[in-house]
């Protein structure tokens, strides 16, 4: 090496790989903690959905509902679930909360798009629903994917009902269309945050008329008989629904070596 080589190598920063230098069975550590992240991710899609997994998690470990508990002492491991979309959990400490407390914040959210309260309407023979993205997401990465339906709708007698279309094998997929390139001269004149606005984000749903017959909204009715005969509700229902779509992907791991997880949706 010359001078100025030993140099660069006794001052320069030195980085490295984290996989570089690992034991086999730390490697088959983060491959079963990846598994199971994979496994947690594709079950929870939606705020809803994480606490439901989470509540599952930390029960196992010993987490009680601190409603259960009319006092606390030392070690007690409790939780409380705040409007089934976020969730609190403690471990009581030795020491009074005078000496302070330990608190580490985790942020339970997910890309999505919310369906508007009056969102489903008739164009052309086709059914729609309109939806309003959420956060900060790239719109054009919504369109012509795979989309599922979650959520909860709450009926006047209070009754609640839960909805998850799109991740069986068995379910139909919803998709948000886009022109074909050949049709799209004036769209691919806009800029790319602009190339898919988001009063076009409107969910393709259906295209049978009720029945076969020629009146108005007929493709319309149809899908609320078929959402009536299996869910009970009709469209007054959806003002008071929480229902949000997001790819109907799975994560899953990436490359050959496996060394990645891919959530194959982003902002």
């Amino acid at each position: 090496m010359t001078e100025t080589e030993k140099l660069k190598e006794s001052l320069f920063r030195k980085t490295k790989t984290g996989w570089e230098g690992l034991q086999e069975n730390v490697k088959n550590d983060i491959f079963t903690f990846c598994d199971n992240y994979i496994e947690f991710l594709n079950k929870s899609k939606t705020e809803r959905e994480i606490v439901k997994s989470v509540k599952e998690l930390i029960e196992k470990k010993g987490f009680k509902n601190i409603c259960e508990y009319t006092s606390l002492k030392p070690g007690d491991k409790v939780y409380y679930i705040n409007r089934e979309k976020s969730m609190y959990l403690s471990v009581i400490g030795e020491r009074s909360i005078e000496n302070g407390i330990n608190i580490i914040g985790a942020h339970a959210d997910s890309p999505r798009l919310d369906l508007k309260p009056n969102p489903l309407y008739e164009d052309s023979g086709l059914a729609y629903l309109k939806t309003h993205y959420y956060g900060g997401i790239k719109k054009y990465q919504w369109t012509t994917i795979p989309l599922s339906m979650h959520g909860v709708i709450v009926k006047p007698n209070g009754e609640k009902v839960e909805i998850c279309i799109g991740e069986d094998e068995t379910d139909p997929i919803f998709t948000i269309t886009d022109l074909l390139p050949h049709l799209a001269s004036e769209q691919m004149e806009r800029k790319l945050k602009e190339g898919i606005k988001g009063e076009e984000l409107n969910l393709l749903i259906g295209s049978i008329p009720y029945n076969g017959e020629n009146i108005a909204e007929a493709v319309k009715l149809n899908i609320l008989k078929i959402l009536n005969d299996k869910y009970g509700i009709t469209e007054v229902d959806f003002v008071s629904s929480e229902i949000e779509l997001v790819p109907a992907f799975k994560s899953r791991t990436m490359g050959l070596d496996k060394s990645m997880v891919a959530r194959l949706w982003s902002r």
